[in-house]
């Protein structure tokens, strides 16, 4: 990263996974950090590396989401940036959700996204500030037995593209990113629980689920926070409202041809499907 003065970013999740990742290369450029998330013991060894300021907060709490923030924008004296990363997972259709189901992937994912960008929206006007949220592929495109998580995720995409729409000429920038398979902790969750039952490991699993994928590997958080950081910094200064797959372009891929694609084997027929 280039060098610039010293900002103050918020990061929200920032215990694990693209949040951590996202708090080591900012620290590491010279910026103030505060991450927080719900669980203590993340967060403080995530501080205590980084020398990030660790605040526990849950986001869907708009009592602790306000003390947080506040304290957050008095220690540091202001705001440059907010990531928000947040997020929580719960696989299923609309069929099998139930209604806890939904409520805890709403309430995490966008309201609680929505909680903190209205918290700190005043001092990242007064900085001229940037928010740069972390959704998913999942937001832009559909997958079985994905619903909720998917329409929270694509949510986040319109909050965040409302606030760059209402607030561009007070100088606010927000932007989206959308991650394909990460290598994270929860990355890591769910390939257990898909590759278990295969018989596959977490890394026979990763490989199996991004076989399709042109670039034939998942993300390591790392690479997803480096594009945050720039979205974050003056070098994107007329990025905007943007929504950016970061999926080693999973997304570029036309399903409807991957038959005639000599490296792809497609074996079976689909359950449902014709005879």
């Amino acid at each position: 990263m280039a060098k610039h003065e010293p900002r103050a970013v918020l990061v929200t999740g920032g215990g694990t996974g693209i949040g951590a990742a996202v708090a080591r290369q900012l620290t590491a450029a010279g910026d103030q950090v505060a991450i927080l998330g719900r669980r203590p013991a993340a967060l403080a060894a995530v501080a205590a590396a980084t020398g990030a300021v660790d605040a526990v907060c849950d986001v869907s709490d708009a009592g602790q989401v306000a003390a947080a923030v506040e304290a957050v924008a008095s220690r540091f004296g202001g705001l440059d940036g907010l990531v928000l990363n947040a997020g929580v997972m719960v696989p299923g259709g609309v069929a099998s959700l139930t209604d806890a189901d939904w409520d805890t992937l709403v309430s995490v994912n966008l309201t609680g996204a929505f909680l903190v960008a209205r918290a700190a929206l005043p001092h990242l006007l007064a900085r001229r500030g940037s928010v740069v949220s972390v959704a998913s592929v999942a937001a832009l495109r559909a997958s079985n037995e994905m619903g909720g998580y998917a329409v929270t995720k694509a949510g986040l995409v319109m909050l965040t593209q409302s606030l760059a729409v209402d607030h561009a000429h007070e100088g606010l920038r927000a932007n989206v990113v959308c991650p394909g398979w990460t290598v994270t902790e929860m990355g890591d969750e769910e390939m257990a629980a898909f590759g278990g039952p295969r018989g596959l490991g977490v890394q026979e699993a990763y490989e199996l689920v991004t076989a399709l994928v042109p670039q034939r590997r998942p993300a390591r958080a790392g690479e997803v926070a480096a594009v945050i950081a720039w979205l974050l910094s003056d070098a994107a200064s007329y990025v905007n409202g943007a929504v950016i797959p970061v999926d080693g372009a999973g997304m570029a891929v036309d399903v409807g041809t991957l038959p005639f694609d000599p490296r792809i084997d497609v074996r079976g027929r689909s359950e449902g499907g014709p005879p």
